[in-house]
Protein backbone atom coordinates (compact mmCIF):
# COMPACT_ATOMS: atom_id res chain seq x y z
CA UNK A 1 0.00 0.00 0.00
CA UNK A 2 2.91 2.28 0.90
CA UNK A 3 5.13 1.82 -2.57
CA UNK A 4 1.55 3.03 -4.29
CA UNK A 5 1.70 6.82 -2.41
CA UNK A 6 3.62 8.77 -4.96
CA UNK A 7 1.45 6.96 -7.88
CA UNK A 8 -1.89 7.65 -6.00
CA UNK A 9 -1.20 11.32 -5.32
CA UNK A 10 -0.56 11.80 -8.94
CA UNK A 11 -3.58 10.14 -10.04
CA UNK A 12 -5.26 13.10 -7.56
CA UNK A 13 -2.92 15.96 -9.12
CA UNK A 14 -4.34 14.79 -12.86
CA UNK A 15 -7.90 15.14 -11.16
CA UNK A 16 -6.92 18.95 -9.67
CA UNK A 17 -5.12 20.08 -12.46
CA UNK A 18 -8.38 19.90 -14.90
CA UNK A 19 -10.27 22.14 -11.95
CA UNK A 20 -7.91 24.93 -11.36
CA UNK A 21 -5.82 27.27 -13.50
CA UNK A 22 -2.09 26.47 -14.71
CA UNK A 23 -1.02 29.13 -12.06
CA UNK A 24 -3.26 28.32 -9.03
CA UNK A 25 -2.06 24.23 -9.84
CA UNK A 26 1.42 25.06 -10.04
CA UNK A 27 1.39 27.32 -6.96
CA UNK A 28 -0.94 25.35 -4.26
CA UNK A 29 -1.04 21.96 -5.34
CA UNK A 30 2.52 20.96 -6.98
CA UNK A 31 4.94 21.56 -4.07
CA UNK A 32 2.86 19.30 -2.01
CA UNK A 33 4.70 15.79 -0.95
CA UNK A 34 2.92 12.71 -0.71
CA UNK A 35 3.87 11.28 2.42
CA UNK A 36 1.93 7.97 3.40
CA UNK A 37 -0.77 5.58 2.07
CA UNK A 38 -2.85 3.87 4.90
CA UNK A 39 -5.77 1.63 5.55
CA UNK A 40 -7.09 2.98 9.12
CA UNK A 41 -10.47 2.38 10.77
CA UNK A 42 -11.43 0.55 7.58
CA UNK A 43 -10.88 3.91 6.04
CA UNK A 44 -7.96 4.78 3.41
CA UNK A 45 -5.81 7.70 4.40
CA UNK A 46 -3.78 9.62 2.15
CA UNK A 47 -1.18 11.49 4.14
CA UNK A 48 0.19 14.97 2.32
CA UNK A 49 3.12 16.93 3.64
CA UNK A 50 2.95 21.00 3.10
CA UNK A 51 4.95 24.03 3.63
CA UNK A 52 3.40 25.73 7.02
CA UNK A 53 0.11 26.63 8.91
CA UNK A 54 -0.54 29.71 6.15
CA UNK A 55 -0.11 27.16 3.49
CA UNK A 56 -2.80 24.66 4.73
CA UNK A 57 -4.93 27.49 5.98
CA UNK A 58 -5.26 29.13 2.08
CA UNK A 59 -5.59 25.24 0.73
CA UNK A 60 -8.25 24.70 3.27
CA UNK A 61 -10.36 28.05 3.02
CA UNK A 62 -9.94 27.96 -0.91
CA UNK A 63 -9.42 24.92 -2.29
CA UNK A 64 -11.26 22.15 -0.02
CA UNK A 65 -13.64 21.10 -1.94
CA UNK A 66 -11.15 20.93 -5.30
CA UNK A 67 -8.76 18.56 -3.53
CA UNK A 68 -12.04 16.67 -1.98
CA UNK A 69 -13.03 15.78 -5.29
CA UNK A 70 -10.11 14.27 -6.91
CA UNK A 71 -9.37 12.33 -4.09
CA UNK A 72 -12.75 10.54 -4.11
CA UNK A 73 -12.62 10.08 -7.92
CA UNK A 74 -9.19 7.93 -6.97
CA UNK A 75 -10.32 6.20 -4.00
CA UNK A 76 -13.52 6.60 -3.64
CA UNK A 77 -15.81 7.77 -1.39
CA UNK A 78 -14.06 5.95 1.50
CA UNK A 79 -11.21 8.19 0.99
CA UNK A 80 -9.55 10.48 3.55
CA UNK A 81 -7.15 12.78 3.13
CA UNK A 82 -4.88 13.86 6.26
CA UNK A 83 -2.17 17.16 5.72
CA UNK A 84 1.14 17.05 7.91
CA UNK A 85 2.53 20.72 8.87
CA UNK A 86 6.51 20.73 7.66
CA UNK A 87 7.25 23.15 11.08
CA UNK A 88 11.26 22.55 10.17
CA UNK A 89 11.64 25.77 9.11
CA UNK A 90 9.18 27.21 11.80
CA UNK A 91 11.11 29.52 14.38
CA UNK A 92 9.62 27.69 17.30
CA UNK A 93 11.31 24.50 17.54
CA UNK A 94 7.81 21.83 17.51
CA UNK A 95 7.33 18.60 15.72
CA UNK A 96 5.92 17.57 12.63
CA UNK A 97 2.16 17.82 13.39
CA UNK A 98 -0.92 16.73 11.30
CA UNK A 99 -4.39 18.12 10.84
CA UNK A 100 -6.69 15.79 10.01
CA UNK A 101 -9.86 16.06 7.56
CA UNK A 102 -12.82 17.28 9.07
CA UNK A 103 -15.81 15.28 8.68
CA UNK A 104 -18.08 15.04 6.04
CA UNK A 105 -22.08 14.90 5.87
CA UNK A 106 -23.07 11.63 4.89
CA UNK A 107 -25.80 13.07 2.36
CA UNK A 108 -23.52 13.60 -1.04
CA UNK A 109 -23.01 12.30 -4.82
CA UNK A 110 -22.06 8.63 -5.39
CA UNK A 111 -18.26 8.73 -6.27
CA UNK A 112 -16.91 7.53 -9.67
CA UNK A 113 -14.87 4.43 -9.82
CA UNK A 114 -11.41 4.40 -8.95
CA UNK A 115 -8.40 5.22 -10.83
CA UNK A 116 -6.41 2.35 -12.29
CA UNK A 117 -3.81 1.82 -9.79
CA UNK A 118 -5.77 1.74 -6.96
CA UNK A 119 -5.78 -1.64 -5.03
CA UNK A 120 -9.14 -3.55 -5.12
CA UNK A 121 -9.62 -3.68 -1.63
CA UNK A 122 -9.35 0.27 -1.48
CA UNK A 123 -11.72 0.69 -4.16
CA UNK A 124 -14.74 -1.82 -2.79
CA UNK A 125 -15.24 0.10 0.27
CA UNK A 126 -18.06 1.69 0.36
CA UNK A 127 -18.21 4.63 3.49
CA UNK A 128 -19.04 8.16 4.20
CA UNK A 129 -15.40 10.08 3.73
CA UNK A 130 -14.72 12.66 5.53
CA UNK A 131 -14.48 16.47 4.19
CA UNK A 132 -11.69 18.37 4.56
CA UNK A 133 -11.96 22.10 5.69
CA UNK A 134 -12.32 23.75 9.01
CA UNK A 135 -15.61 25.48 10.81
CA UNK A 136 -16.15 29.03 9.28
CA UNK A 137 -17.50 31.66 10.97
CA UNK A 138 -21.61 32.66 10.41
CA UNK A 139 -22.66 35.21 7.82
CA UNK A 140 -24.94 38.05 8.19
CA UNK A 141 -26.39 37.94 4.89
CA UNK A 142 -27.77 41.37 4.78
CA UNK A 143 -31.14 40.40 2.92
CA UNK A 144 -34.18 41.77 3.60
CA UNK A 145 -36.79 39.21 3.99
CA UNK A 146 -40.09 41.28 3.02
CA UNK A 147 -38.22 41.05 -0.74
CA UNK A 148 -39.76 37.10 -1.85
CA UNK A 149 -41.28 35.66 -4.88
CA UNK A 150 -44.36 35.80 -3.58
CA UNK A 151 -44.40 39.49 -3.54
CA UNK A 152 -42.66 39.92 -6.67
CA UNK A 153 -45.75 40.78 -9.21
CA UNK A 154 -44.09 39.10 -12.60
CA UNK A 155 -45.53 40.91 -16.02
CA UNK A 156 -43.80 40.63 -19.50
CA UNK A 157 -41.47 43.45 -18.38
CA UNK A 158 -39.80 41.21 -15.90
CA UNK A 159 -40.61 37.72 -17.10
CA UNK A 160 -37.52 36.07 -18.48
CA UNK A 161 -35.67 37.71 -15.30
CA UNK A 162 -38.02 35.71 -12.82
CA UNK A 163 -38.23 32.82 -14.23
CA UNK A 164 -34.39 32.46 -14.44
CA UNK A 165 -34.01 33.74 -10.98
CA UNK A 166 -36.27 31.14 -9.74
CA UNK A 167 -34.43 28.21 -11.68
CA UNK A 168 -30.88 29.83 -9.88
CA UNK A 169 -32.70 29.88 -6.67
CA UNK A 170 -34.07 26.01 -6.63
CA UNK A 171 -30.10 24.74 -7.61
CA UNK A 172 -27.49 27.84 -7.23
CA UNK A 173 -24.04 27.54 -8.89
CA UNK A 174 -25.39 24.61 -11.39
CA UNK A 175 -28.16 26.65 -13.35
CA UNK A 176 -26.49 29.63 -15.05
CA UNK A 177 -23.72 31.02 -13.35
CA UNK A 178 -22.99 33.85 -12.84
CA UNK A 179 -26.36 35.60 -13.14
CA UNK A 180 -27.00 38.90 -14.01
CA UNK A 181 -30.11 41.42 -14.12
CA UNK A 182 -29.63 44.71 -15.55
CA UNK A 183 -32.33 47.72 -16.17
CA UNK A 184 -33.11 51.47 -15.07
CA UNK A 185 -33.71 52.49 -11.31
CA UNK A 186 -36.26 51.12 -9.13
CA UNK A 187 -37.83 48.24 -11.77
CA UNK A 188 -37.26 45.69 -9.30
CA UNK A 189 -33.08 44.44 -9.37
CA UNK A 190 -32.73 44.56 -5.79
CA UNK A 191 -35.56 42.54 -4.78
CA UNK A 192 -35.40 39.90 -7.55
CA UNK A 193 -32.18 39.15 -6.17
CA UNK A 194 -32.71 39.33 -2.65
CA UNK A 195 -35.81 37.12 -3.45
CA UNK A 196 -32.92 34.47 -4.79
CA UNK A 197 -31.37 35.21 -1.45
CA UNK A 198 -33.92 34.24 0.36
CA UNK A 199 -35.35 31.40 -0.92
CA UNK A 200 -31.91 29.82 -1.59
CA UNK A 201 -31.96 30.15 2.53
CA UNK A 202 -35.22 29.23 3.27
CA UNK A 203 -34.26 25.62 1.32
CA UNK A 204 -31.03 25.48 2.49
CA UNK A 205 -30.99 27.18 6.53
CA UNK A 206 -26.93 26.21 6.55
CA UNK A 207 -26.00 28.16 2.91
CA UNK A 208 -23.57 30.96 3.67
CA UNK A 209 -25.59 33.65 1.72
CA UNK A 210 -24.69 37.88 1.42
CA UNK A 211 -26.03 40.20 -0.26
CA UNK A 212 -23.86 43.45 -0.81
CA UNK A 213 -24.06 46.93 -2.61
CA UNK A 214 -20.72 47.14 -4.73
CA UNK A 215 -20.45 50.45 -2.89
CA UNK A 216 -20.22 48.37 0.35
CA UNK A 217 -17.63 45.50 -1.05
CA UNK A 218 -15.15 48.46 -2.15
CA UNK A 219 -15.13 50.24 1.56
CA UNK A 220 -14.57 46.69 2.92
CA UNK A 221 -11.91 46.15 0.73
CA UNK A 222 -10.47 49.92 1.58
CA UNK A 223 -10.88 49.09 5.21
CA UNK A 224 -8.85 45.83 4.88
CA UNK A 225 -5.89 47.25 3.52
CA UNK A 226 -6.00 50.20 6.00
CA UNK A 227 -5.80 47.57 8.94
CA UNK A 228 -3.62 44.82 6.78
CA UNK A 229 -6.40 42.39 6.70
CA UNK A 230 -6.97 41.71 3.12
CA UNK A 231 -6.48 38.19 3.68
CA UNK A 232 -8.97 38.10 6.30
CA UNK A 233 -11.45 39.90 3.87
CA UNK A 234 -10.48 37.95 0.90
CA UNK A 235 -11.50 34.61 3.00
CA UNK A 236 -14.21 35.53 4.02
CA UNK A 237 -15.87 36.58 0.60
CA UNK A 238 -14.36 33.19 -0.79
CA UNK A 239 -16.12 31.42 1.60
CA UNK A 240 -20.00 32.82 0.88
CA UNK A 241 -22.10 29.99 -1.22
CA UNK A 242 -23.84 32.40 -2.83
CA UNK A 243 -22.72 36.25 -3.50
CA UNK A 244 -25.05 39.11 -4.72
CA UNK A 245 -23.11 41.95 -4.89
CA UNK A 246 -26.18 44.75 -6.15
CA UNK A 247 -24.87 47.59 -9.03
CA UNK A 248 -22.04 46.32 -10.13
CA UNK A 249 -21.70 49.54 -12.05
CA UNK A 250 -20.06 51.34 -9.69
CA UNK A 251 -17.05 49.36 -9.81
CA UNK A 252 -15.87 51.80 -12.29
CA UNK A 253 -12.53 53.61 -12.14
CA UNK A 254 -11.84 51.21 -8.90
CA UNK A 255 -8.66 49.43 -10.47
CA UNK A 256 -7.76 47.56 -7.27
CA UNK A 257 -11.72 46.69 -6.30
CA UNK A 258 -12.31 45.65 -9.82
CA UNK A 259 -8.70 43.13 -9.43
CA UNK A 260 -10.12 41.79 -5.76
CA UNK A 261 -13.19 40.73 -6.88
CA UNK A 262 -11.85 39.36 -9.91
CA UNK A 263 -10.21 36.92 -8.12
CA UNK A 264 -13.26 36.21 -5.49
CA UNK A 265 -15.06 35.87 -8.81
CA UNK A 266 -12.59 33.25 -10.23
CA UNK A 267 -12.53 31.64 -6.51
CA UNK A 268 -16.19 31.08 -5.93
CA UNK A 269 -17.13 30.02 -9.50
CA UNK A 270 -14.38 27.80 -9.97
CA UNK A 271 -15.84 25.93 -6.70
CA UNK A 272 -19.52 25.84 -8.08
CA UNK A 273 -20.71 28.51 -5.86
CA UNK A 274 -23.32 30.97 -6.94
CA UNK A 275 -22.37 34.69 -7.90
CA UNK A 276 -25.51 36.98 -8.60
CA UNK A 277 -25.11 40.95 -9.76
CA UNK A 278 -27.19 43.71 -11.05
CA UNK A 279 -26.48 46.77 -13.02
CA UNK A 280 -28.29 49.80 -14.48
CA UNK A 281 -27.32 48.94 -17.99
CA UNK A 282 -26.38 46.23 -20.15
CA UNK A 283 -22.64 44.90 -19.30
CA UNK A 284 -21.08 46.14 -22.43
CA UNK A 285 -22.44 49.78 -22.12
CA UNK A 286 -20.54 49.86 -18.59
CA UNK A 287 -17.04 52.10 -18.87
CA UNK A 288 -14.63 51.32 -16.71
CA UNK A 289 -14.78 48.20 -16.00
CA UNK A 290 -11.69 45.82 -17.19
CA UNK A 291 -12.26 44.00 -20.44
CA UNK A 292 -11.81 40.13 -18.39
CA UNK A 293 -14.15 41.21 -15.68
CA UNK A 294 -16.80 42.16 -18.31
CA UNK A 295 -16.44 38.87 -19.79
CA UNK A 296 -16.63 37.21 -16.49
CA UNK A 297 -20.59 39.18 -16.00
CA UNK A 298 -21.32 38.12 -19.89
CA UNK A 299 -20.36 34.17 -19.60
CA UNK A 300 -23.49 33.40 -18.04
CA UNK A 301 -27.23 34.16 -18.12
CA UNK A 302 -28.26 37.79 -18.43
CA UNK A 303 -32.11 39.17 -18.34
CA UNK A 304 -32.84 42.51 -18.30
CA UNK A 305 -36.10 44.54 -16.69
CA UNK A 306 -38.17 46.85 -18.29
CA UNK A 307 -40.57 49.26 -16.98
CA UNK A 308 -44.17 47.62 -16.11
CA UNK A 309 -47.01 47.97 -18.49
CA UNK A 310 -50.26 49.09 -17.10
CA UNK A 311 -51.58 45.74 -16.20
CA UNK A 312 -48.40 45.26 -14.31
CA UNK A 313 -48.45 48.59 -12.51
CA UNK A 314 -52.25 48.10 -11.70
CA UNK A 315 -51.25 44.63 -10.23
CA UNK A 316 -48.24 45.77 -8.08
CA UNK A 317 -50.50 48.92 -6.67
CA UNK A 318 -53.38 46.24 -5.88
CA UNK A 319 -50.58 43.85 -4.08
CA UNK A 320 -49.44 46.78 -2.47
CA UNK A 321 -52.38 47.81 -1.34
CA UNK A 322 -53.92 44.44 0.62
CA UNK A 323 -50.10 44.14 2.47
CA UNK A 324 -50.80 47.57 3.93
CA UNK A 325 -54.26 46.48 4.63
CA UNK A 326 -55.20 49.45 2.52
CA UNK A 327 -58.63 49.81 0.40
CA UNK A 328 -58.40 52.30 -2.81
CA UNK A 329 -61.07 52.59 -5.15
CA UNK A 330 -60.56 50.93 -8.75
CA UNK A 331 -60.96 54.38 -10.44
CA UNK A 332 -57.96 55.68 -8.16
CA UNK A 333 -55.47 52.76 -8.79
CA UNK A 334 -56.54 52.99 -12.91
CA UNK A 335 -55.73 56.67 -12.44
CA UNK A 336 -52.39 56.19 -10.29
CA UNK A 337 -51.50 53.18 -12.75
CA UNK A 338 -51.55 55.45 -15.77
CA UNK A 339 -49.99 58.35 -14.72
CA UNK A 340 -46.97 56.90 -12.64
CA UNK A 341 -45.30 54.88 -15.61
CA UNK A 342 -41.51 55.33 -15.13
CA UNK A 343 -40.82 52.69 -12.22
CA UNK A 344 -42.32 50.62 -9.23
CA UNK A 345 -40.73 52.88 -6.69
CA UNK A 346 -42.52 56.05 -7.67
CA UNK A 347 -45.41 54.16 -8.07
CA UNK A 348 -44.97 52.63 -4.41
CA UNK A 349 -44.48 56.02 -3.64
CA UNK A 350 -47.90 57.63 -5.36
CA UNK A 351 -49.61 55.82 -3.23
CA UNK A 352 -47.90 56.19 0.05
CA UNK A 353 -48.43 60.20 -0.09
CA UNK A 354 -52.24 59.38 -1.09
CA UNK A 355 -52.16 57.34 2.43
CA UNK A 356 -49.97 59.87 4.46
CA UNK A 357 -52.50 63.03 3.24
CA UNK A 358 -55.47 61.11 4.02
CA UNK A 359 -54.43 60.06 7.14
CA UNK A 360 -53.76 63.38 8.29
CA UNK A 361 -56.06 65.49 6.99
CA UNK A 362 -58.78 62.68 7.44
CA UNK A 363 -60.12 62.82 3.82
CA UNK A 364 -61.23 59.87 1.96
CA UNK A 365 -58.95 59.00 -1.12
CA UNK A 366 -61.14 59.09 -4.08
CA UNK A 367 -60.41 60.39 -7.81
CA UNK A 368 -60.60 63.85 -6.68
CA UNK A 369 -57.88 64.36 -4.07
CA UNK A 370 -55.59 61.72 -5.98
CA UNK A 371 -55.44 64.18 -9.06
CA UNK A 372 -54.85 67.03 -6.30
CA UNK A 373 -52.82 65.23 -4.41
CA UNK A 374 -50.50 63.84 -7.03
CA UNK A 375 -50.24 66.92 -9.56
CA UNK A 376 -47.06 68.19 -7.62
CA UNK A 377 -45.67 64.53 -7.76
CA UNK A 378 -45.71 64.71 -10.94
CA UNK A 379 -44.54 68.14 -11.36
CA UNK A 380 -41.20 67.39 -9.45
CA UNK A 381 -40.59 64.15 -11.52
CA UNK A 382 -37.31 65.29 -13.54
CA UNK A 383 -36.91 61.70 -15.72
CA UNK A 384 -37.88 62.23 -19.33
CA UNK A 385 -40.30 59.79 -20.83
CA UNK A 386 -39.21 56.29 -21.74
CA UNK A 387 -38.85 54.95 -25.02
CA UNK A 388 -41.35 52.12 -23.47
CA UNK A 389 -43.35 54.56 -22.32
CA UNK A 390 -44.02 56.13 -25.49
CA UNK A 391 -44.19 52.81 -27.32
CA UNK A 392 -46.93 51.76 -24.45
CA UNK A 393 -48.86 54.62 -24.93
CA UNK A 394 -48.89 54.80 -29.04
CA UNK A 395 -49.67 51.07 -28.98
CA UNK A 396 -52.79 51.40 -26.21
CA UNK A 397 -53.90 54.33 -28.14
CA UNK A 398 -53.64 52.89 -31.85
CA UNK A 399 -55.11 49.14 -30.48
CA UNK A 400 -51.74 47.05 -31.94
CA UNK A 401 -49.55 44.93 -29.63
CA UNK A 402 -46.55 46.99 -28.63
CA UNK A 403 -44.08 44.44 -30.10
CA UNK A 404 -45.02 45.01 -33.17
CA UNK A 405 -43.40 48.35 -33.20
CA UNK A 406 -39.93 46.70 -33.06
CA UNK A 407 -40.80 43.95 -35.91
CA UNK A 408 -40.28 43.77 -39.58
CA UNK A 409 -44.03 44.09 -40.33
CA UNK A 410 -44.78 46.84 -43.44
CA UNK A 411 -48.57 46.79 -42.53
CA UNK A 412 -49.40 50.08 -43.12
CA UNK A 413 -51.23 50.95 -39.20
CA UNK A 414 -48.28 49.29 -38.03
CA UNK A 415 -45.85 51.00 -40.04
CA UNK A 416 -47.52 54.53 -39.22
CA UNK A 417 -47.57 53.65 -35.37
CA UNK A 418 -44.24 52.91 -35.67
CA UNK A 419 -43.61 56.14 -37.64
CA UNK A 420 -45.21 58.00 -34.66
CA UNK A 421 -44.01 56.13 -31.76
CA UNK A 422 -40.20 57.31 -33.40
CA UNK A 423 -40.70 60.92 -33.73
CA UNK A 424 -42.51 60.92 -30.25
CA UNK A 425 -39.35 59.90 -28.97
CA UNK A 426 -37.05 62.12 -30.78
CA UNK A 427 -39.45 64.70 -29.14
CA UNK A 428 -40.02 63.58 -25.24
CA UNK A 429 -36.61 61.34 -24.67
CA UNK A 430 -33.25 62.68 -24.85
CA UNK A 431 -31.97 59.84 -27.04
CA UNK A 432 -30.28 60.10 -30.31
CA UNK A 433 -31.11 58.88 -33.32
CA UNK A 434 -29.14 56.32 -33.26
CA UNK A 435 -29.88 55.15 -29.70
CA UNK A 436 -34.01 55.31 -31.15
CA UNK A 437 -33.28 53.28 -33.98
CA UNK A 438 -31.76 50.62 -31.88
CA UNK A 439 -34.68 50.42 -29.57
CA UNK A 440 -36.99 49.85 -32.74
CA UNK A 441 -35.47 46.27 -33.85
CA UNK A 442 -32.14 47.37 -34.08
CA UNK A 443 -32.84 49.71 -37.21
CA UNK A 444 -30.61 52.06 -38.62
CA UNK A 445 -30.74 56.30 -37.71
CA UNK A 446 -31.40 57.25 -41.37
CA UNK A 447 -34.83 55.04 -40.90
CA UNK A 448 -35.59 57.54 -38.02
CA UNK A 449 -35.20 60.45 -39.84
CA UNK A 450 -37.13 59.09 -42.59
CA UNK A 451 -40.14 58.24 -39.95
CA UNK A 452 -39.80 61.82 -38.97
CA UNK A 453 -40.27 63.31 -42.12
CA UNK A 454 -43.28 61.14 -42.60
CA UNK A 455 -44.86 61.93 -39.51
CA UNK A 456 -44.22 65.76 -40.46
CA UNK A 457 -45.53 65.78 -43.60
CA UNK A 458 -48.67 63.63 -42.94
CA UNK A 459 -49.55 65.79 -40.00
CA UNK A 460 -49.46 68.94 -42.78
CA UNK A 461 -51.43 67.14 -45.32
CA UNK A 462 -54.09 64.76 -43.38
CA UNK A 463 -56.09 66.07 -40.96
CA UNK A 464 -57.34 63.04 -40.10
CA UNK A 465 -54.06 62.21 -39.01
CA UNK A 466 -53.28 65.53 -37.60
CA UNK A 467 -56.13 65.18 -34.91
CA UNK A 468 -55.15 61.72 -33.98
CA UNK A 469 -51.43 62.86 -33.86
CA UNK A 470 -53.01 65.91 -31.49
CA UNK A 471 -54.50 63.38 -29.40
CA UNK A 472 -51.62 60.78 -28.85
CA UNK A 473 -49.14 63.59 -27.89
CA UNK A 474 -51.59 65.16 -25.42
CA UNK A 475 -51.79 61.72 -23.52
CA UNK A 476 -47.90 61.58 -23.24
CA UNK A 477 -47.97 65.11 -21.99
CA UNK A 478 -50.52 64.13 -19.24
CA UNK A 479 -48.19 61.99 -18.55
Amino acid sequence: MRSNTAEIWQSCLDVIRDGVDASSFKTWFQPITPVDLEIVNGEIQLTVEVRNRFYLDWLETHYNQVYDRAVTQVLGPEGRLVFRVNLEDQKAPETNETRPAVQRPKARLSAPNAQPGVPQSVAALNKTYPKVGRSLPPVDSKLNKHYTFANFIEGHCNRLARSAALAVAKDPGTTWNPFLIYGGVGLGKTHLIQAIGNAVQERDAAKRVRFVSSEHFTNDFVQAIRNNEVSRFSSYYRSIDVLLIDDVQFFSGKEKTQEEFFHTFNELHQIGKQIILTADRPPKQIEGIEERLLSRFLMGMTADLQAPKFETRLAILNCKAEEEGIELSPNVMNFVARKVQSNVRELEGAMVRLMAVSMLQTEEVDLEMAKRELKPFFITQPTRLTVEAIQETVSDFLGIKQDLLNGRSRKREIVEARHIAMYLCRKFTGHSLKEIGRRFGKRDHTTVINAIKKVEDHAETNVQFREKFRRIQEVLSES
